[in-house]
């Protein structure tokens, strides 16, 4: 059976809460592999609520629908403050960028509460400057960007991730709408660690099945390599 945009393969799925430092409530979803513990998870950051943004963000919906059963992930999604999806609406509201470096927080101190595996950050847009810029936690092992724009992270954010050691992937679309790879690279420089994958076709939101296997295949090359490549079809049941 082929893999398909509305597949949704078997996992051990739950609602979580997270709690923020300043008491807010933040609601989410834990999947993870349906019969063995996880090799490693992935903290999901979604692109900017006040343009759509939110947990369920298709990509987002789709690795968590998808890597636990084929790449043995654990996926944690949350909205961010004031963020509504169908799971609900987190507490709070918008606080461009800078009030979520609770909401970060929050959300790995529940994968490490949890004993959840190799935290690895998945930022898109909006989510990607909310791992670079509050990302840098010593129970994060690496972070994957995709689409960043680089408009609230700066140079010195750049500079602080460079020396947090990290490995940091950057996906950017031939065709993004703020930031295409050949600036990428430029920004980037300045992370002697990173790498700058550039994506021929592809824009901001990776609309189209064959842009979501390519996010998710490198986001599982780096994280889980044993399962790369992904399949594109499964036995039938």
């Amino acid at each position: 059976m082929e893999i398909r945009a509305s597949t949704v393969l078997p996992a051990r799925r739950e609602p979580i809460e997270l709690v923020t430092a300043d008491g807010l409530t933040l609601v989410g979803e834990l999947a993870l592999p349906a019969d063995r513990p996880p090799a490693a998870t992935l903290v999901c950051l979604h692109p900017l609520p006040t343009h759509g943004g939110m947990m369920d963000s298709h990509v987002l919906k789709k690795a968590a629908n998808r890597l636990p059963a084929l790449a043995d992930l654990a996926v944690l999604r949350f909205n961010t403050r004031g963020t509504t999806s169908d799971r609900g609406t987190s507490q709070g509201s918008f606080g461009n960028g800078e009030d979520e470096r609770l909401d970060v927080a929050a959300a790995l101190e529940y994968a490490e509460f949890h004993d959840l595996p190799r935290a690895w950050l998945v930022g898109w847009s909006f989510g990607t400057e909310l791992a670079l810029k509050w990302g840098r936690d010593p129970l994060v092992e690496g972070a994957i960007l995709l689409s960043p724009p680089l408009h609230r992270a700066t140079d010195a954010d750049l500079d602080g991730w460079a020396g947090f050691g990290r490995p940091l992937t950057a996906l950017v679309p031939e065709f993004d709408d703020y930031l295409r790879p050949a600036e990428a690279r430029e920004r980037f420089a300045r992370v002697p660690q990173a790498e700058v994958v550039g994506v021929d076709g592809a824009k901001h939101l990776w609309v189209g099945e064959p842009y979501v296997r390519i996010v998710l295949n490198e986001i599982v090359r780096r994280v889980n390599p044993a399962a790369y490549p992904l399949p594109t079809e499964i036995p039938e049941s």
